[in-house]
């Protein structure tokens, strides 16, 4: 199922400076992170499912580089980031 507004807006907040800031990649990287935990059930009933696998996969390609990107510029936001999502690397 995917992300409601109200969802989407309550992450934006919690991550973002400002209710429009979209573009900072920790609000990028927690959007995906829920798209991502939010498709685990779906292959749990649904384990054939190969073509949304590949969006998955991309996803979590995305998500990588740009925690690749926010370590690189920022250790100390990707520290925290990883720590309140419960990303490990």
């Amino acid at each position: 199922m995917a992300l409601t507004k109200e969802q989407k807006a309550e992450i934006i907040k919690k991550y973002g400076k400002g209710p429009q800031d979209t573009g900072l990649p920790e609000v990028q990287v927690a959007l995906l992170t829920a798209r991502i935990n939010d498709l685990a059930p779906h292959f749990e009933k649904f384990g054939k499912d190969h073509h949304s696998r590949v969006g998955l996969l991309r996803m979590v390609g995305k998500r990588r580089r740009l925690l690749d990107y926010l370590q690189e510029k920022n250790i100390d936001r990707y520290r925290k980031l990883i720590a309140d999502l419960n990303i490990r690397k």
